[in-house]
């Protein structure tokens, strides 16, 4: 089949497009154009001639509509997703996130596609008000970046329940491993010791995540097209580990993994807003396993030594010294 993949660049993305691939798909990625013609990760990618890419502007609907054209499903992963720069540019959030979300969904209604894969994200839910936190728990936005992309999720419900667009709003916690964003905080810890650092700066190093390694993540995205997967059409499913670990651990675990003694300090600039923290995030997979015969393979400290042992050789990408926002 002819799949269509949107942030196909991105840290997901990529791996995504590269899955897809072996597995026989027909691989369309969706780029943001720039004057340089650089496709993100895909640049490094070994399938990087035998993926098609196409450059555009996910705010842009005509340059949507031409990427979707002829595709039978479409995995929209493009977003903005840094919470600190979603603080600080608001409207961008919503051009990205929301109305990009509605090109997709326009664009995917007239050329009537088999499926729809949309990414939502564990931060809609805020502070677990229960754990582990299913997929009826309240939706309580704490940041910009949270409310755009819960603003996105509820818009692809819609177009599902009033126009019959099959989609489907996949809910990954957190995700780690080769090829993240240095916002992550996994490579945030990574990438300054790699650097010589013996103080890592973070933020509150309190709060807990729900840890899943991309790998896992992206069968995730592939069984919800998999055969047997039309009862999730219409339906949020939650991605994660069924596990919490708090920042602290988790820096902790990694300084042992990688055989260094260093400080943790907790650095005041990189903290969210008192009322904006979300404090615990603990996934419960159960739909996911019913309806799309998904669960995490990888365990935390496996999915840690290939993401440690990929950022040793790629930290030539990250700049350490400087306060990813």
């Amino acid at each position: 089949m002819k799949v269509l993949v949107t942030g196909a660049g991105g840290f997901i993305g990529s791996h995504l497009c590269e899955a897809l691939f072996e597995k026989g798909y027909e691989v369309k990625a969706f780029v943001r154009y720039n004057a340089q013609n650089f496709w993100g990760w895909l640049e490094h990618s070994r399938f990087k001639n035998e993926i098609e890419v196409i450059t555009g502007d996910i705010r842009d609907f005509d340059s949507v509509q031409r990427a979707i054209k002829n595709t039978e499903i479409v995995f929209h992963l493009a977003a903005l997703i840094s919470i600190p720069y979603s603080y600080l540019n608001q409207q961008s959030f919503v051009d990205v996130n929301v109305k990009g979300t509605l090109n997709i969904l326009q664009a995917s209604l007239s050329s009537k596609v088999y499926r729809i894969i949309h990414t939502s994200t564990s931060e809609v839910y805020g502070t677990a008000q229960y754990v582990p936190i299913s997929e009826h728990h309240p939706i309580n936005p704490q940041s910009p970046y949270a409310a755009t992309k819960a603003g996105a999720d509820y818009l692809a419900l819609s177009f599902c329940r009033s126009f019959n667009l099959p989609v489907v709003v996949l809910r990954p916690f957190n995700t780690f491993g080769p090829r993240q964003s240095a916002r992550a905080i996994i490579p945030t810890i990574i990438s300054q010791i790699l650097s010589g650092k013996k103080h890592v700066n973070l933020g509150s190093v309190h709060p807990t995540r729900d840890l899943t390694y991309v790998k896992d993540i992206v069968e995730g995205f592939i069984s919800s097209v998999d055969r047997g997967s039309e009862e999730a059409i219409g339906q949020i499913v939650n991605l994660g580990s069924n596990f919490e670990i708090s920042v602290k651990d988790l820096a902790n675990l990694i300084t042992r993994l990688m055989g260094i003694t260093v400080e943790i300090e907790s650095d005041n600039e990189r903290k969210r807003p008192n009322k904006s923290e979300v404090e615990r995030l603990w996934a419960d997979n159960k739909k996911a396993k019913e309806l799309l015969n998904w669960s995490p393979k990888c365990s935390l400290e496996e999915g840690l030594r290939e993401t440690i042992s990929w950022f040793g050789e790629n930290i030539q990408f990250y700049k350490p010294e400087l306060y990813n926002v």
